[in-house]
């Protein structure tokens, strides 16, 4: 088949609930993909986040392939011995050593968080004398972030502190209240008596590679704890080591009671979670939540290849590499091209705040070779491969200062 072909194909039948470029993508090896017309194409941006050890790893390949030949799904009521071994792996890469629930996707992780802070709070029938929730055991309300992006079923939908996903959908699922991003002081004057939780990106991802402030993180948890509050980290674009730590809140020596995974987490096989610290977690209890094929052998061994290939090639330490040589070239481009009104980057996580839209540039980047993504309309997001070359860096940076120009 023709990349025409599949084309017409989907028009016939499949709905077109996505704006898909005109491209028929095949194969993938590292940071490049191969299109079913054999063109060739450097990816700046891999499975939407998810190839964070790049298209296609020797390590999660062997693994998936051993594992399907051996049993490819079993029930949750069963015991599973990867499972529990990739929840210890995940557990003690936090500093509260929690434990874990697995599920499908990021939005599903994001779910079973808003649950069971919703299930936490209902449990909590006295707290300390100096909470504004001290006496409250219906606590429900969620606060979350302007710009965040926690997923798209209705719960997560509702989370998500951006008006255009919710046009259309409503009502969303009462509870959820929006403060800016990096703004401490608007989450203390939501609180309430119903209030059970912070939940935000420690980095908005989907919002625009948007860091928080000096000390904001530490703030949040610091307001957390003194009103007795749940605060939730959705790591699920962050985690994995994709800014050189494992969870990018230990950037900022907070520990949250709940953290979501997803994308990266099993080297782009499906797989999410959650780790929730013991005391909180133990509020799931059989028959509150569930997930049929969340930690499935398959997207079990898949991440331990995952966690195994990160450790074995350093890979914490080459996304702050990889960061360094990004905002290197980057800095440059800027001094040439107008455009560029900003450079935010944590480890291989990089935004390029523009100007102007920044939809014309993925376009012509793409007829160059070069696959890269724009997010709020205004910036170019870029979360390059652990395990990208140095080389193959400044051929993707080489097209975009090609580019740039064009659109000054």
């Amino acid at each position: 088949m023709t990349n025409e072909q599949v084309i017409q194909q989907f028009q016939d039948y499949v709905i077109s609930n996505y704006t898909r470029y005109p491209v028929c993508l095949e194969r993938g090896e590292e940071s490049t993909v191969w299109d079913i017309d054999g063109n060739r194409y450097l990816d700046f941006f891999p499975g939407w986040g998810c190839g964070l050890i790049g298209h296609c790893p020797p390590k999660v390949v062997e693994a998936v392939q051993k594992q399907i030949a051996e049993l490819i799904h079993v029930p949750n009521t069963w015991y599973m011995k990867l499972q529990g071994q990739l929840a210890e792996a995940l557990s003690k890469r936090t500093n509260f050593n929690g434990r874990c629930f697995f599920c499908n996707s990021g939005t599903e992780a994001n779910e079973a968080a808003i649950k069971l802070a919703r299930l936490w709070g209902k449990s909590q029938s006295t707290t300390s004398s100096s909470s504004s929730n001290s006496t409250n055991s219906n606590r429900y309300k969620i606060i979350t972030m302007l710009n965040s992006f926690h997923g798209r079923t209705m719960g997560a939908l509702s989370a998500t502190g951006q008006p255009k996903y919710h046009r259309g959908v409503e009502p969303l699922l009462p509870g959820f209240q929006y403060a800016p991003f990096g703004d401490a002081e608007a989450i203390e004057k939501l609180i309430d008596k119903e209030t059970v939780a912070v939940m935000l990106e420690p980095i908005q991802g989907e919002g625009g590679i948007n860091l928080p402030p000096q000390g904001y993180i530490e703030i949040v948890r610091e307001i957390c704890d003194r009103h007795h509050l749940l605060m939730i980290c959705d790591e699920v674009q962050t985690g994995m080591g994709r800014t050189g730590k494992w969870y990018s809140h230990q950037h900022w020596s907070v520990q949250p009671d709940i953290v979501t995974l997803a994308k990266a987490l099993a080297g782009g096989v499906a797989a999410g979670g959650l780790i929730a610290k013991p005391e909180i977690a133990e509020k799931l209890k059989p028959g509150t939540h569930a997930a049929t094929f969340g930690g499935n052998p398959i997207a079990c061994s898949a991440a331990l290849a995952t966690i195994e290939t990160i450790e074995e090639e350093g890979l914490l330490k080459r996304a702050t590499e990889i960061g360094e040589h990004f905002h290197q070239r980057l800095l440059k481009m800027k001094e040439k091209s107008p455009i560029i009104q900003e450079i935010r980057i944590l480890g291989a996580m990089i935004g390029v705040q523009l100007i102007a839209d920044g939809a014309p540039i993925v376009q012509e980047a793409m007829k160059h070779g070069l696959l890269i993504n724009c997010t709020h309309q205004t910036v170019l997001r870029l979360l390059p491969s652990l395990r990208i070359k140095s080389s193959d860096i400044d051929q993707g940076c080489d097209i975009l200062e090609k580019i740039l120009p064009k659109y000054q």
